[in-house]
């Protein structure tokens, strides 16, 4: 199933025309291209999300370790 990319009103795959507005619709074509590049966003953000995990879990063991060195010794 997909959405009229106008009206948004749901619709059966591979119409022309959305039936509750009457605007003309993508073909499989493009359909399958922007497919493609939401996968390779979605594999980049989480490939950001990762990156970001990782800097954080170093932040925090670099503050632990300041921390763990900033204690006086008595």
């Amino acid at each position: 199933m997909g959405f009229c990319i106008s009206c948004g009103q749901q619709h059966q795959d591979d119409i022309r025309f959305c039936r509750f507005c009457g605007n003309q619709q993508p073909g499989e074509q493009l359909l399958a291209r922007l497919r493609q590049e939401a996968e390779q966003i979605h594999y980049m953000r989480l490939q950001a999300q990762a990156l970001a995990q990782q800097q954080q879990q170093q932040q925090q063991q670099q503050y632990s370790q300041n921390q763990y060195n900033q204690q006086p010794r008595w």
